[in-house]
């Protein structure tokens, strides 16, 4: 039987979230407690991929497994994870349900913090002050539709296309001192959400127009973007699938 498993982690200590032959990774983490638990080696596949350092407030993973899971999973896995993650829930769905090509839509928020805070540095990017969030949103009014977003890319991925449909692209101010970034779409590309908002930190500086993020989206080209914004900042906050992949 298939299921969905929900959780979230904090990407600080984490080389990543899938699976790598160097350092410690999230996958790693959670397929050494089911093992644990279930007596048994489980497969999870992940909804996407985030980078190391990057967070997940909602990530969603598959897993198959035959016999009845055992009472209090959720739990029990809880209590051998590392404090940095948790699950949240597990559920039974549609046999053919897939964590990563059937999400209809996923969210990431990119926070910062325009002073220095010991308990936020973690999980906001700090700036300079002074970031002119109404141009940033302007140049962000760019990035809705969909478009081809190869110079938001990383270079040599071995993706078949770099075509997404960005759905809300904007920038909340939260106080004086704190805002963040929102993005919806169907899909990313690796590292093009860091990739936007670095570019959106140079308009908000004065150092790029809006129209120039025109210019650079139809580029098609990475040297024309700015650089990646530090991973902390960022955490995947929403995934959403169709009504097929549950169990009515």
């Amino acid at each position: 039987m298939r299921y969905f498993i929900t959780f979230a982690y904090d990407g600080t200590g984490f080389h990543g979230s899938q699976t790598q032959p160097n350092g410690n990774t999230v996958q790693a983490e959670m397929e050494a407690a089911f093992a644990t638990v279930l007596r048994t080696a489980v497969a999870l596949t992940f909804a996407g991929r985030t980078d190391a350092g990057v967070h997940a407030e909602k990530m969603v993973a598959h897993f198959d497994y035959e016999p009845p899971l055992p009472a209090n999973l959720v739990g029990r896995l809880n209590n051998l994870l590392p404090a940095a993650v948790a699950v949240y829930g597990i559920e039974p769905v549609a046999e053919d349900a897939h964590a990563r090509f059937d999400a209809t839509e996923r969210t990431y928020r990119y926070r910062v913090i325009m002073r220095k805070d010991p308990f936020l540095y973690t999980t906001h990017t700090r700036v300079a002050p002074g970031l002119d969030f109404e141009a940033m949103n302007r140049a962000a009014e760019r990035l809705v539709g969909r478009q081809d977003f190869a110079s938001f890319c990383r270079t040599h991925t071995d993706v078949k296309t770099t075509l997404c449909d960005v759905r809300k692209a904007q920038w909340v101010v939260v106080s004086e001192t704190e805002a963040y970034f929102e993005i919806s779409a169907d899909r990313f590309l690796r590292n093009m959400v860091r990739a936007v908002v670095g570019t959106l930190f140079e308009v908000g500086r004065g150092r790029m127009t809006e129209k120039q993020m025109e210019e650079i989206i139809r580029a098609h080209d990475r040297r024309r973007a700015g650089h990646s914004a530090p991973a902390e900042g960022l955490s995947l906050v929403e995934i959403i699938y169709p009504p097929k992949c549950y169990i009515s």
